[in-house]
């Protein structure tokens, strides 16, 4: 009697023991925090909005190969503004995205995407031959040019790097050291400073965990 009384116990106990390793073992997939989201909603229709969004737009890269949003689609991207004959911060900030550029080089849906502020000097050949002097020789580290209106329009009010007012003049110029963590929906998930090495190993840390959130969501889809 006894036995068979310990049999159906155990014919509970065994369902009930994968149900709850099934649980646990979500929950230890479950990133140990979520990015913010960066920058003001906008409205899509009357009661509904999204967060802030990277605007379409297009430039040519170091292969002289058009840069736009299909370039970047269901991509993490890292975003910088920097001119080729920077002798102060850009250095800086260009060696210690060599760091990130290393770390996901051989993940297929990352990218970094550098701008230059100094269209008239950073021809197409300039920006090749700077892409090889930091070991670049793919597509995972993009180096762009265009017309400096639209490089600085989208800096200030896409990317939000520069809370400056300005068009994109001849007198305008911006010059920041931030980089903005961008995710697969054009979404602005952080800020560093690139001349900091604790902020460059900080975003390293973010896009991690940002991955780890697009794998718990695909996860937990139904």
């Amino acid at each position: 009697m006894n036995s068979k009384y310990n049999y159906y116990w155990l014919l509970l106990f065994i369902p009930a023991l994968f149900v709850g390793w099934y649980f646990i073992s979500r929950k230890e997939n479950r990133p140990v925090r979520y990015l913010a989201y960066y920058g003001p909603k906008h409205a899509l229709k009357v009661n509904d909005t999204t967060y802030h969004f990277i605007p379409d737009f297009e430039f040519t890269d170091q292969d002289n190969e058009k840069v736009n949003l299909n370039t970047v689609k269901n991509k993490i991207y890292v975003t910088e503004f920097f001119f080729t004959t920077c002798k102060s911060i850009c250095p800086i900030m260009n060696t210690n995205l060599e760091s990130v550029y290393a770390a996901f080089k051989d993940k297929k849906d990352f990218l970094i995407l550098s701008h230059t502020v100094d269209p008239e000097t950073d021809s197409v050949p300039v920006l090749k031959e700077y892409a090889l002097l930091h070991g670049v020789k793919d597509k995972r580290w993009l180096f762009a040019t265009g017309t400096k209106p639209k490089l600085y329009e989208l800096a200030r009010k896409g990317y939000l790097l520069n809370a400056e007012e300005g068009n994109g003049g001849e007198e305008d110029f911006i010059h920041t050291q931030n980089f903005a963590l961008i995710d697969k929906e054009q979404h602005i998930r952080g800020f560093y400073d690139g001349t900091d090495s604790a902020e460059v190993v900080h975003l390293i840390q973010d896009i991690k965990l940002l991955y780890k959130e697009y794998d718990y969501k695909t996860q937990v889809a139904p």
